[in-house]
């Protein structure tokens, strides 16, 4: 690359991949990012295959004409079901979130030492993830491929949880216990299924947002398991991708244009797209990126 760095394009159906994006500022400074949330088309997870895979490529094109050089998947629905078509339709890199939340959480296991090993049995890792993540078992898949066992656990009120902000950011302490007692039975369900797990993986992008009220839960259950985080999995992935295939970074520190579209995020700079509700984005999106996003820009992308 030359003098004007490097551009990331990064998607999700909403909101949710926005947690991905703030783990990816900090690894690839000095880059500018284009995120576009596929806000008419959500949720993927009620969609059939066949569409998702068309929205997905859609969302991808849109970013590659934006002059994306690596594309990150931040929605697990198409990580699981639109990954391959997304690779062979692209000329440039694709980064999905399962699987590197899959390593990591081979990784902390492994870190544990060989335990369960030497018993015989296979080492465990307790995801939480939606209902559509879940049916697709693309993490049961991808765990089993580096020797873990995957309990899978929908979790189909967080999501709404979190995006109401029941989360207690705002000092709502009634609200928060509602989630946390969602959080009490969610864990305590699963953890009864899954003796052996030694790492819980976040297999949903808003989970991360609930990442100390399930650590705080985990110790009250007695099960302080480790957590993982796929969205941090994810920007650590790419830092390698772009390293691996040689993609230059920096050069776009400081830029931001007048009209508010570009918006300064540290060393990086991001544009923000929506295909509906931009100021519901704009609303919530700081809510998952942990500052303001700024101005978000309206787009449509069909049916």
């Amino acid at each position: 690359m030359g003098a004007k760095g490097l551009t990331i394009g990064v998607f999700d159906s909403g909101f949710g991949g926005l947690t991905v994006l703030r783990e990816l500022l900090p690894l690839v400074p000095g880059s500018h990012f284009v995120y576009l949330g596929d806000t008419a088309r959500l949720p993927y997870g009620s969609k059939s295959r066949e569409t998702i895979v068309r929205y997905a490529l859609s969302s991808a094109r849109f970013l590659q004409q934006r002059g994306a050089q690596l594309l990150v998947v931040a929605c697990n629905t198409a990580t699981a079901l639109a990954l391959d078509e997304l690779r062979e339709a692209l000329p440039i890199p694709v980064v999905g979130v399962i699987q590197p939340g899959a390593e990591a959480a081979a990784d902390a296991c492994r870190e544990q030492g060989p335990g369960h090993r030497e018993q015989g049995t296979t080492a465990g890792v307790l995801v939480l993830a939606t209902q559509a993540t879940i049916e697709s078992h693309a993490y049961a898949r991808a765990c089993a491929a580096l020797g873990l066992k995957a309990t899978e656990k929908a979790c189909p009120l967080l999501v709404p949880l979190v995006e109401e902000g029941w989360i207690g950011e705002d000092g709502d302490a009634a609200r928060a216990s509602v989630t946390a007692q969602v959080l009490r039975i969610y864990l305590g369900e699963a953890l009864r299924d899954a003796p052996e797990s030694r790492a819980l993986l976040l297999g949903c992008t808003h989970y991360p947002l609930l990442r100390p009220a399930i650590e705080r839960t985990l110790v009250e259950l007695g099960r302080p398991l480790r957590v993982i985080d796929s969205a941090q999995a994810t920007a650590r992935v790419v830092a390698r991708v772009l390293s691996e295939n040689g993609i230059a970074r920096g050069g776009l520190a400081g830029v931001c244009e007048a009209n508010g579209a570009l918006a300064e995020v540290g060393e990086a700079t991001c544009e923000f797209f929506a295909t509906d509700s931009v100021r519901k984005f704009e609303r919530l999106g700081s809510r998952f990126l942990g500052r303001p996003v700024g101005k978000v820009q309206l787009v449509d992308l069909g049916g």
